[in-house]
């Protein structure tokens, strides 16, 4: 038995009475024979490098990635798309104008095209193909005929900004795939067909979220940013006047981590990740703008952006003597307070 063999095999352990000291050597035999499955290498693997013995061999990010790289078959598409809440996409019938403006705020090289609603894509719009048909319009159409003056500038004034995306005919296609699809077979796919966007359908054929090939390869490198992604604001901040502005994505265990208050052993709350969802929770609806939600232990949650799917930002308070005065029930919304009290 050489020496790589024997540093995978398992500790010798005491034979019980009704087990048989053969049979441990009968099963070697048949394994290496091929007529019986021997253990796992991925398991061996996964617990060669969950070992806290320092190794030289392996730095720690090296690490982290063949332990990202060992997990990824376990990792579905519905653990890494954007949810459809947060997808940015265009319509269809936008003009140019509006397109370029979009482009310049939303940070991103792609975009998905829908044509009534998100329900009904069209496809994906990408910022190079744009660049080339403004480019192409600013020059006159000069160089698919290959007449004018080639030193020529290309002038701005010839593009018709009005023009409607879908008259462009810039699109390109999207991928459509099921939540449950793997995602290391979505990303074999989009390394074939060289599509690097593809849409989450659901059951009934609505869109139910997106997912990028820079989703995949980070959840095996880790985050990736670009010159142009802005430094992670922090999602709970504290204000002056003792009261915290939070984006409703952060989590309840953040929100412990900064009043000091557990949420998540309050009714309901056993399946819910986001300060937002256990508002939507508490209320039992979407509540709008400017409401007031009271919580448990002592907190108030003013809703300071939202739209009727979900709650955007709010304002989080302690309410005190004063405000307690009349008996509220927990979990309703109170007067809604002026505009001006909900900006920042």
């Amino acid at each position: 038995m050489n020496e790589d063999r024997s540093r995978h095999e398992r500790p010798v352990r005491a034979l019980s009475d009704d087990e048989d000291p053969r049979e441990h050597w009968y099963d070697r035999v048949l394994t290496r024979l091929g007529l019986k499955p021997r253990d796992s290498i991925r398991h061996d693997l996964e617990d060669a490098l969950a070992e806290t013995v320092e190794d030289t061999d392996f730095s720690p990010q090296e690490r982290a990635m063949l332990k990202n790289v060992l997990s990824f078959h376990r990792i579905r598409v519905e653990d890494v798309m954007v949810p459809r809440a947060d997808i940015v996409a265009v319509a269809a019938d936008t003009n140019l104008g509006e397109l370029l403006s979009l482009f310049r705020t939303a940070g991103h090289s792609r975009l998905p095209v829908y044509g009534e609603t998100l329900d009904d894509p069209k496809g994906m719009v990408h910022i190079r193909d744009f660049l080339d048909f403004i480019a192409m319009r600013a020059d006159g159409g000069a160089s698919e005929s290959g007449a004018g003056d080639e030193t020529r500038p290309p002038s701005l004034g010839q593009i018709d900004l009005s023009m409607t995306l879908a008259s462009a005919n810039i699109l390109r296609p999207v991928l459509f795939v099921p939540r449950s699809m793997p995602a290391i077979d979505l990303l074999v796919r989009m390394q074939a067909t060289r599509t690097h966007m593809a849409l989450v359908i659901d059951e009934y054929g609505g869109t139910d979220g997106l997912v990028s090939i820079e989703d995949l390869v980070e959840m095996v490198v880790g985050d990736i940013e670009d010159e142009h992604d802005e430094d992670e604001t922090l999602t709970i901040v504290g204000a002056a006047d003792g009261t915290y502005i939070a984006d409703a994505r952060a989590s309840l265990d953040e929100v412990k981590e900064t009043l000091g208050v557990d949420l998540t052993e309050e009714e309901g709350a056993e399946d819910i990740d986001t300060i937002g969802g256990f508002i939507v929770t508490l209320a039992g609806r979407v509540p709008s703008r400017s409401e007031v939600i009271v919580g448990p232990a002592g907190l108030e949650f003013e809703v300071l952006d939202a739209d009727p799917r979900r709650v955007k930002r709010l304002r989080i308070l302690r309410r005190t003597m004063a405000s307690t005065e009349v008996e509220i029930t927990e979990g309703q919304p109170v007067a809604a307070r002026p505009e001006s009290a909900a900006a920042e």
